[in-house]
């Protein structure tokens, strides 16, 4: 396989992987592939230990309790990589695979009924699961200068984005797009403490905020805990995994099937930091089964949309000087249906909404419509009660033919405006982009959020013409393309009459 320079071998890799589907959809092959990924992984850093105990006196390599001591998930002999390479050609492989995969959940409790059992189905060409198991034998292979402790790391989270990309709006059930992550993560600095997510869907959020203790800030994973919850079992299997290649601490990430609003897995949690992107303008939640429940301080959500139910959760489990950051729909800046306009009213007077960040159109996997993050803070100074209004709509470019995204220029614009007007740095408003308003200013807007409300529209600069002589202009010019005009219509009319037309 030829090499790829380090920045494009994952969609090479994704490429070759994809060749290999044939006649099986996306979401049900991802399972195949993402489990590959994971099963790869685990056994390398199982070997790597294995190797290290091997040549010691004192160890054995084949006690289990020697990895449970390193943090390292125990891979029998039968799961382990090699082993599993060698019989790729074999129109068995597939039973292997399934077998391994429940061996290692029988060994590792923390990956019980996580990892997928696949492999054996009739739909599935073994031949090219074979194949399959080659590609991502190679992964190292593929790239210079990687850190390979990281690589695999890589490899799911980009084809996470790929097959949500190839299922559309199902996708977006699962997959966040990394721009809008990394700008909600590095917007609200989670350092140290406990974060949350409550629809934590294939873990991108813990995966950005990993990141940031590493790689921004150089701080110790240890650092933070995660606690998440999912009411999909297959996208929270795909978390569960795509946490573990990150050797991020999954303990309290719950899944049940009643959902977060009829079962919180997490009902006494106060976290630090809050990272959500909630299913949009969600209805029929559970609003007649939960009307008194003590987490609507602000006022009883609408069945019909459960965009403040998300909100009031969230800010029910948030810290006493904690943080959140979350999207929601458009609709939840402006509207007065079923008391909205009243809950939203009472947050804002909480002084509680710090920053709202309008979002173009066509960011989301599952939806083309706007979205809107809202920055939220518990602890704000009474005094201080202004809200940052950020108007990002027209940002972006058109990454595929119905997806846009963010530049990481404009990701660094949205972020330095935030930090700048939090520390009270160099902050300027600016017309058509940003604005800092009081809670007078938004009273006077109805508590209508909207940032273009508040921003107004960039004014352009007057170049000293006068009426008179643009309009001379526009006129000279004018004439002379009505008279090319003319001639252009001579023309094509002696051509029709050469060969025996007339106008």
């Amino acid at each position: 396989m030829v090499k790829e320079t380090n920045g494009h071998f994952e969609a090479s890799l994704f490429k070759t992987a994809d060749r290999l589907r044939k006649n099986i959809d996306a979401a049900e092959y991802k399972n195949v592939v993402l489990g590959l990924i994971f099963l790869k992984y685990i056994s390398d850093s199982f070997q790597k230990l294995y190797d290290r105990l091997a040549q010691d006196s004192f160890s054995d390599p084949e006690d289990r309790d020697e990895y449970i001591a390193e943090n390292c998930f125990f891979v029998p002999r039968e799961a382990r990589w090699a082993e599993l390479q060698a019989k790729a050609k074999l129109p068995e492989i597939g039973i292997y695979l399934d077998d391994a995969m429940s061996a290692i959940e029988k060994e590792n409790r923390e990956l019980k009924n996580v990892l997928p059992k696949v492999y054996g189905k009739a739909n599935l060409d073994k031949a090219s699961l074979g194949q399959l198991i080659d590609v991502i034998s190679d992964i190292e292979l593929q790239a210079h200068s990687v850190d390979t402790k990281d690589l695999l790391g890589r490899v799911y989270e980009y084809f996470l984005g790929e097959f949500a990309s190839a299922e559309g709006k199902k996708g977006g059930q699962f997959y966040t797009p990394k721009s809008i992550v990394k700008l909600m993560v590095e917007m609200i600095e989670p350092k140290k403490g406990r974060v949350y997510d409550p629809a934590c869907g294939s873990g991108g959020m813990f995966v950005m905020s990993e990141k940031f203790v590493e790689d921004v800030i150089g701080g110790n994973i240890q650092d933070i805990t995660i606690y998440g919850q999912e009411s999909n079992q297959t996208t929270w299997k795909l978390s569960k995994m795509n946490l573990a290649i990150r050797n991020i601490n999954s303990k309290f990430v719950a899944w049940n099937t009643e959902g977060t609003f009829l079962k919180d897995e997490h009902p006494d949690l106060k976290a630090d930091y809050i990272l959500a992107n909630p299913p949009f303008n969600q209805s029929e939640w559970g609003a007649d089964i939960l009307a008194e429940d003590g987490r609507w301080k602000y006022g009883t959500p609408p069945n019909g949309n459960a965009n403040f139910a998300w909100m009031q959760h969230m800010i029910y489990h948030l810290a006493s000087n904690g943080v959140m950051a979350t999207v929601l729909s458009n609709g939840s800046l402006s509207s007065t249906n079923s008391g909205e306009g009243l809950i939203r009213e009472k947050i804002v007077k909480d002084n509680l909404v710090e920053c709202i960040i309008a979002l173009p159109k066509q960011l989301f996997y599952n939806t083309g419509i706007p979205a809107t993050i809202w920055i939220l803070r518990r602890g704000r100074d009474p005094k201080d009660n202004q809200t940052l209004f950020i108007d990002a709509s027209e940002l972006g470019y058109m990454k595929t033919r119905v997806i846009r995204d963010f530049t990481e220029d404009e990701i660094a614009k949205i972020e330095e405006t935030y930090k700048k007007w939090r520390n009270k740095n160099g902050y300027e408003d600016i017309a058509g982009f940003c604005k800092s308003a009081t809670l007078e200013d938004i009273a006077g807007h109805d508590f209508v959020l909207t940032p273009g409300r508040y921003v107004g529209i960039v004014h352009e600069e007057d170049d000293d013409t006068s009426f008179e002589e643009k309009m001379k202009h526009l006129t000279s010019t004018l004439a002379k393309q009505m008279e090319q005009e003319k001639i252009l219509d001579d023309e094509i009319k002696e051509q029709l009459s050469k060969i025996g037309y007339t106008l």
